[in-house]
């Protein structure tokens, strides 16, 4: 059986909220760019906004928001979309904000209100960089003599700069204000108990491609030249006359092309040629003319070439780094980093997308009911955080009964039906020694060799220490541990550990073994508990939904058939497959 790292209850739930969000964008985000419609991102981040706020109220984990982002925008590398990185940061960041103001105000209005007011802003921000990387300081000068123009023309008397820019930002802020409150109203709702189930219809199951080429021929050094190529190209531009930096630019983006097929997708796009010649004649006459400079018409002319070569330049280089970045080397390294963690949620988000999908409602529903649709993914993660929980845990089985009541017994009898299936079985079983009808204590029998050593013994002489009346042989016991090793239990179909009991609860004995083990969700563990103590253990070492037979109630069949099904059904379940994406 394969054995999955188990996540922290943050980073699975981060994996859950991330695949809700990336769903949206991936099927809503489709729709809304098909049509045009405007504020599309605007749309999308209130969503992202209000799912993370609504369940806010329920999973109060600390840097639950900035992890959901963080795997949100990974996902999004399934959208059809050629751009990528700029989506991806822009995801990041939102999240990033959100969670930030949060910690500094607390899970209240205040700082789901500022942070979604922050993070709306951010999509704002990120386009007027963008507009900066992508044709430099130019852009501004263009953008304050059109301004300037219009001043003229309008007979203004002030100073319009900022007015466009801050007229925007206010509408921003008003989109991310509307999301928090829709956030809050939307998780008292839920708390009121209104269930929504039912009320919109699911879409049809779909199959989900992953856009990204598992064949690719994935290279550091493309991504360490890649980068370089586009800084030098940069200077180049800035620097050099137009014989160098335009057959430079031009071999680079071919380059690029000729690796990074999806690239040439913006380039291809009339909107990308309709700016160039807008940008370029725009450059050549307000820089040559408006500016009162007696610099000629093809200075500006080539200034604005200059700005479209360095746009085209970043997209087509950021397609590529873009690309570059999802090299399973580097997500291997991440695996050995602060986030170990990201690569297994990422595993389970992406197992979580295709059910997240297959209830959604189509993108229609989105529009007409959305806040009916924004209540069925919220309700839908406590159930895939309750299911994906359960799988994170080792499946437990339990024999309890009272002292003296057979638990060993049925134990050893288990153990034979068990291996007549050719399981591979570890762990031990405690036997009662017996000795004029009165206990002298136990050994331990090692279930893969059979070797019996002696483990608790009467007190001779008050002998401090111990567990009770017996005293613990310490070689005894250091074997056992090493028999519950995650080295010894690696291969293991199924570990029985007897007798779990007041030493474990007081942390010692098997505690630490015990509480490995259950983080290994490709093990079945057979456990003896007495009765007395069941819900104390239960509850210590949190164990869910546990298989519980009583030896004075269910008979030796029963506990064997259901350990059966659950170790073959393991073996037997196959990771999701992602296709095609059918929007």
């Amino acid at each position: 059986m394969n054995d999955r790292h188990v996540l922290s209850d943050v980073w699975l739930k981060a994996s859950i909220l991330g695949a809700i969000w990336a769903a949206s964008e991936i099927i809503l985000g489709s729709f809304l760019h098909n049509l045009n419609i405007p504020f599309k991102g605007n749309i999308l981040t209130a969503i992202g906004l209000i799912l993370m706020i609504s369940v806010a109220y329920k999973w109060k984990d600390r840097g639950l928001f900035w992890r959901s982002g963080l795997i949100c925008a990974v996902m999004k590398t399934m959208s059809p979309s050629a751009v990528l990185l700029g989506p991806m940061v822009a995801i990041v960041m939102e999240a990033l904000l959100l969670d930030i103001s949060v910690r500094l105000l607390g899970r209240n209005l205040a700082g789901f209100f500022l942070g979604s007011a922050l993070a709306m802003s951010w999509i704002l921000t990120q386009k007027i960089i963008n507009y900066i990387i992508y044709y430099g300081n130019n852009i501004v000068e263009i953008y304050a003599n059109v301004l300037n123009y219009a001043e003229q023309q309008l007979n203004l008397q002030f100073d319009i700069f900022w007015l466009p820019v801050l007229i925007l930002l206010a509408v921003y802020i008003l989109f991310g204000l509307f999301a928090a409150a829709a956030g809050v109203k939307m998780a008292r709702s839920i708390a009121g108990n209104q269930d929504i189930r039912g009320q919109v219809c699911p879409r049809q199951p779909v199959a989900l491609q992953n856009n990204r080429d598992v064949h690719f021929p994935y290279s550091t050094s493309w991504l360490i030249l890649s980068f370089a190529g586009l800084v030098m190209t940069f200077i180049l531009i800035n620097k050099s006359p137009i014989y160098i930096w335009i057959p430079v630019s031009v071999l680079l983006i071919t380059l690029w092309v000729s690796r990074y097929k999806r690239a040439m997708r913006q380039l291809s796009r009339p909107r990308f040629w309709i700016f160039f010649v807008v940008i370029t004649v725009l450059s050549a006459v307000l820089i040559s003319s408006l500016n009162g400079s007696q610099s000629r018409w093809t200075d500006g002319l080539i200034i604005g070439l200059q700005m479209n070569f360095r746009a085209a330049v970043v997209i087509v280089g950021f397609s590529a780094l873009g690309t570059e970045l999802y090299n399973p080397g580097i997500r291997n390294f991440l695996a050995k980093s602060t986030f170990k963690q990201l690569p297994a949620a990422l595993e389970l988000a992406f197992e979580s997308l295709p059910f997240v999908v297959a209830n959604l409602p189509d993108a229609k529903t989105f529009i007409k009911k959305p806040a009916d649709v924004m209540a069925l993914l919220i309700s839908y993660t406590e159930d895939r955080f309750n299911a994906l929980k359960k799988q994170q845990q080792a499946p437990v089985f339990i024999i309890t009964g009272d002292v003296s009541e057979g638990k060993t017994g049925f134990l050893v009898g288990l153990l034979q039906r068990l291996r007549d299936k050719d399981l591979l079985i570890g762990g031990f079983y405690a036997p009662r020694i017996m000795q004029d009808g009165k206990t002298l204590g136990y050994d331990l029998v090692f279930v893969e060799t059979d070797n019996k050593l002696s483990f608790l013994r009467i007190k001779q002489n008050g002998i401090p220490g111990g567990i009770g009346k017996y005293e613990i042989n310490a070689e005894t016991l250091e074997q056992g541990k090493s028999i519950l090793s995650a080295e010894n239990s690696r291969n293991k179909d199924v570990v029985i550990i007897d007798e779990i009991g007041r030493l474990e609860l007081q942390g010692h004995g098997w505690s630490s073994c015990l509480e490995n083990l259950l983080a290994k969700p490709a093990l079945c563990l057979i456990l003896s508990i007495r009765k007395d103590i069941l819900n104390l253990v239960l509850e210590k070492f949190e164990i869910r939904n546990p298989s519980i037979y009583s030896v004075s109630e269910e008979n030796m069949h029963k506990a064997e058939t259901s350990i059966l099904n659950n170790i073959f059904h393991k073996e037997e379940k196959q990771p999701p497959v992602l296709k095609g994406l059918v929007i």
